[in-house]
């Protein structure tokens, strides 16, 4: 089976699910009327022996976890509530066996215009997993295509099953990526491969996304968002503070110049000096003792 009609066999399937009637979702339903949501395509939980990591499940099982307004926003509404709650240390974020997310939903999108696009900023709040302050993993099991491709780079870590496939196959469709995909890719896996990708839309496998950086670790399926939530739930046991600047100084490396990210590495270097919790690690190596982070 060609590439192509690959791509139109999991849009089509998309499409469809799209075109089923959808349950009215009442404004107290879509602007969230309480702490946590009353969540219609996500699903969230506490998950860790701690209870200390957040899980966001993307939960659209029919249409192959495709990409909507709707579901980022909730997404976006579940990362916020993690991101204020100081007893979390980490979210992990996946999908199903079957499909991490399987591309946008192409019927939403499929009669936007420019202009259109233009006045509603379309899709420009879909960046807000990349935007979270604590650590993210996604957990990828099955298709992580298009916009699925893209959410998963959105955060810090990847881990894949060994069944997961990723693509941008946008091109089969006659459009290009448009959260990331034509950036980040690149980024991480380098011109040649994310041209290879982006232009054929060529699906590559969990093996092959390991092997050119694209996923950090590859796993049984029946383990991954395991192995994700105890990865989640090691770097909790560091200060969240070094932890999060740790993670601003990596993400500086892609908006700078070498010469301006050492010097920014260096600022943010000094700056832990100013922290309790750099006190503290440094005082419990000298004393062979695990150290006491109070997140000061």
């Amino acid at each position: 089976m060609t590439v192509s009609r690959v791509s139109q066999i999991l849009f089509s399937r998309v499409s469809y699910a799209a075109r089923k009637p959808q349950r009215f979702v009442a404004p107290a339903i879509r602007y969230y009327s309480c702490q946590t949501g009353n969540y219609e395509f996500i699903k969230i939980e506490s998950a860790g022996e701690k209870k200390n990591v957040g899980m966001v499940t993307l939960n659209r099982p029919k249409a192959l976890n495709a990409l909507c307004d709707q579901l980022m926003d909730e997404i976006n509404h579940a990362f916020d509530h993690y991101n204020s709650d100081s007893s979390i240390v980490g979210i992990v974020i996946t999908g199903n066996e079957k499909a991490f997310a399987a591309g946008a939903d192409i019927k939403e999108m499929k009669n936007n215009s420019f202009a259109s696009n233009l006045k509603h900023n379309f899709i420009a709040s879909w960046n807000g997993v990349a935007k979270a302050r604590k650590p993210v993993i996604a957990a990828v099991n099955g298709y992580a295509l298009g916009g699925g491709c893209e959410l998963a780079m959105m955060c810090d870590i990847i881990y894949a099953g060994d069944k997961a496939k990723f693509s941008q196959p946008e091109i089969a469709i006659g459009t290009i990526p448009g959260a990331g995909g034509t950036q980040r890719l690149p980024r991480v896996i380098g011109k040649s491969k994310a041209m290879e990708m982006v232009l054929t839309g060529n699906m590559i496998s969990a093996e092959e996304a390991e092997k050119s950086g694209l996923v950090s670790k590859v796993f049984p399926a029946d383990k991954v968002v395991e192995e994700a939530v105890k990865l989640a739930e090691k770097i909790g046991t560091h200060s969240p503070l070094i932890v999060a600047i740790a993670k601003e100084a990596i993400n500086a490396a892609y908006e700078t110049t070498l010469q301006q990210g050492l010097l920014f590495e260096k600022r943010m270097f000094h700056s832990t000096f100013s922290l309790a919790d750099r006190k503290e690690g440094m005082t419990a190596f000298l004393e062979k003792r695990p150290p006491k982070y109070t997140n000061e």
